[in-house]
């Protein structure tokens, strides 16, 4: 496990050259997606508030009860020339969409976790959080529901109000977290989020049982959703380390379960310095360890470095004691090739995907800074398919990934890694102009990235 070799990993990251990043091949081994308008029936017992969903989601996070009255535009289109996505809000139902984590169970079963609903603390009060546990066929490219979670604090655990604080079910929404990871241990899921930031663990039934906030060198750390951070009554700075949207974006396991790793999306604020957590100007992440047996933040933590200022993560998993994949993005979203040549404009991509890596990194090789060693990287914009297996997108034997939010990586066996998007709905169109996101999911064949160390 991580923690019982640091030692002799610091004394060795001293004595031994780093291992230089090499670029992997990688494969399109399957491809699959469940389309961007599925949803699902709210849970018996919720509020009929429930029964739609995106009613805050509009402009200035006005309620709209009209259903299909808006359009949805990508976020990353310039406000004067929208990229449209061609889907209509507000929605019946709840979507399933924004998958924010995934888990490998085997036998083609995985469970994917639903991002907060649509972006905000502000927007989100109608949307349920929920996670999935879902069947791929990669020979058919179908995507089956086996089962569906919706969360709640039936015994009121959470030490602050929700948005159904007066019903009996208290049912999670998406105004009360911004839910990025998950972590089956046992018949425990755990949970990382980005508003407190926080951590809390439900039942194998979606019922809330423990939480905890975050602590960083013995300290509580905030983001600007934290729920205990309140506003001063006049003019004036309110004190947070987090950004807001950058809490705990990927959040690994020990193989045996007995710690999380959370890791930070963006760089903590260093008050004296007055600048974002840096070493000789490059900005780093945090990655902190929790001990699942007496529920509590360790102390214990390491450090990785970003490829460049302001990439974010996207998933985090360990795939052996001491080595994890995480992703590592830039903020765009398109096909390169069909980028705007002058101004924005509504039939190209005014921000296109420059840099979509998963990384592999050796927790055995973290230096006596305590940075973790990043051994190589499979590009997710240059994926070899010399077979044709791409569904959609493919592109004279090759495929991309072109999305602005990828948050889904793990290993599948010892050749195959499972890669999904976060689609944002109704507010990303990467794919295809005009088209809003759907779930993708592509399964790659990279035997020599996962042979890396």
């Amino acid at each position: 496990m991580i923690r019982s070799i640091l030692g002799a990993a610091v004394l060795a990251a001293i004595a031994t050259p780093a291992i230089a990043q090499e670029a992997f091949p990688a494969t399109l081994a399957g491809h699959a997606y469940l389309p961007a308008q599925t949803f699902i029936a709210p849970p018996p017992g919720a509020p009929d508030f429930f029964d739609t969903a995106g009613k805050f989601a509009g402009p200035g996070n006005q309620r709209n009860d009209e259903l299909y009255s808006q359009q949805g535009s990508s976020f990353l289109s310039a406000p004067e020339v929208p990229r449209l996505t061609g889907i209509r809000y507000p929605f019946v139902g709840q979507p399933v969409q924004g998958f924010s984590g995934i888990k490998s169970m085997g036998g083609g079963d995985y469970i994917v976790l639903v991002d907060n609903g649509f972006g905000s603390r502000a927007n989100s009060p109608d949307a349920m959080l929920q996670f999935h546990r879902i069947n791929i066929d990669w020979g058919s490219g179908d995507v089956r529901l086996v089962d569906s979670f919706f969360l709640r604090d039936p015994s009121g655990v959470l030490p602050f109000p929700i948005v159904t604080e007066a019903t009996a079910s208290r049912y999670l929404t998406g105004a009360d977290f911004d839910l990025e990871s998950i972590q089956p241990v046992g018949n425990v899921y755990w949970f990382g989020d980005e508003f407190g930031p926080y951590i809390f663990a439900t039942d194998a039934y979606g019922r809330v049982v423990s939480f905890h906030n975050t602590e960083v060198d013995g300290e509580v750390v905030q983001s600007p959703d934290n729920h205990a951070l309140r506003m001063p009554a006049t003019p004036g700075e309110v004190d947070f380390t987090v950004r807001r949207s950058r809490g705990f974006e990927g959040m690994a396991a020990s193989m045996d379960g007995k710690y999380l790793y959370p890791l930070f999306e963006g760089p903590l604020w260093d008050a004296e310095a007055g600048d974002w957590e840096n070493v000789d100007g490059r900005q780093y992440l945090r990655i902190l360890e929790f001990d699942t047996q007496n529920r509590e933040f360790t102390g214990q933590e390491w450090k990785y470095r970003l490829e460049e200022n302001g990439h974010n993560i996207g998933d985090f998993n360990m795939i052996d004691e001491n080595r994890g994949l995480i992703i590592e993005r830039d903020g765009g979203e398109g096909d390169v090739d069909l980028a705007c040549t002058g101004e924005p404009a509504p039939d190209c991509f005014n921000s296109p995907a420059q840099f979509k890596r998963v990384y592999m990194v050796d927790f055995s090789q973290a230096d006596e800074d305590g940075f973790v060693e990043k051994v190589g990287y499979i590009d997710l914009l240059d994926i070899q398919d010399p077979d044709g297996v791409a569904r959609t997108g493919d592109s004279n034997g090759t495929f991309s990934f072109p999305f602005v939010t990828i948050e889904d990586v793990d290993r599948v066996d010892d050749e195959h890694i499972i890669v999904a998007n976060d689609n944002n709905l109704p507010f990303s169109s990467g794919r295809a102009i005009g088209a809003n996101d759907h779930n993708e999911f592509i399964l790659l064949r990279v035997p020599e990235f996962l042979n890396a160390r």
